[in-house]
């Protein structure tokens, strides 16, 4: 293997798995972690201040999730590879984060050699899922049959409100976050609230928790 060193960028807002992480990945000699952040914000300077070549990256940070940071980190530098880190194996939140530019998806059940697998396998090009994912996104492709209507699609931009309801934010602060009206934010509630059959914020609230949509304990 060569000598030159795979610069990674970790981000996760749990401290105790980001150390555990970083612990993991420096105990590899062709690895070097550059820096840690516990939100999108924080990484994104983070990823403006070093020589990157990897983000391992959480999908549920607070504020801006891992899917909308991925976005606008690979606007700022497109050729950082990014990989995905959930507790969850959704097939929505996979196929989302993969269109917004990510070329891997770890489980954190699996983050131990599956994500130095993911490094490997990302760095020299290729996209890397771990089995429970590979498994998720080929059923996604193989099926034909209609969309299950028990897990009603949201969109992207729909589960970012929904995180932010969940989080606590009121519609005047989510439209700040999001750089939308106040009104859009509305639509955008009562769109999550008709396709999902919820009547609260608090239904609100349990389901993004239930869902791995926000990391909060409730």
């Amino acid at each position: 293997m060569s000598n030159v060193k795979v610069h990674i960028a970790l981000a996760d807002d749990h401290r105790m798995f980001l150390h555990a992480l970083r612990a993991l990945l420096e105990k590899e000699p062709g690895i070097e972690v550059v820096g840690v952040a516990g939100t999108g914000d924080e990484l994104l300077a983070l990823v403006g201040d070093k020589p990157v070549d990897i983000v391992c990256i959480d999908i549920g940070m607070p504020a801006m999730n891992g899917i909308e940071t991925t976005r606008r980190l690979l606007a700022l530098r497109p050729n950082v590879k990014v990989i995905g880190l959930s507790a969850f194996s959704d097939r929505q939140f996979v196929l989302d984060l993969l269109n917004a530019g990510a070329r891997g998806y770890v489980t954190k059940a699996e983050a131990g050699e599956e994500l130095l697998r993911a490094i490997h396998t990302v760095q020299l090009g290729k996209t890397y899922l771990c089995p429970d994912v590979a498994a998720t996104v080929t059923s996604a492709l193989l099926d034909n049959t209609p969309r299950d209507t028990s897990t009603p699609r949201i969109t992207a931009r729909e589960r970012q409100v929904l995180q932010l309801i969940a989080e606590g934010h009121t519609s005047g602060r989510i439209a700040e976050r999001l750089h939308l009206a106040a009104s859009t934010v509305e639509v955008h509630r009562r769109n999550i609230m008709r396709k999902l059959d919820l009547h609260s914020v608090a239904e609100l609230t349990k389901y993004a928790i239930r869902n791995g949509i926000t990391t909060i304990s409730g």
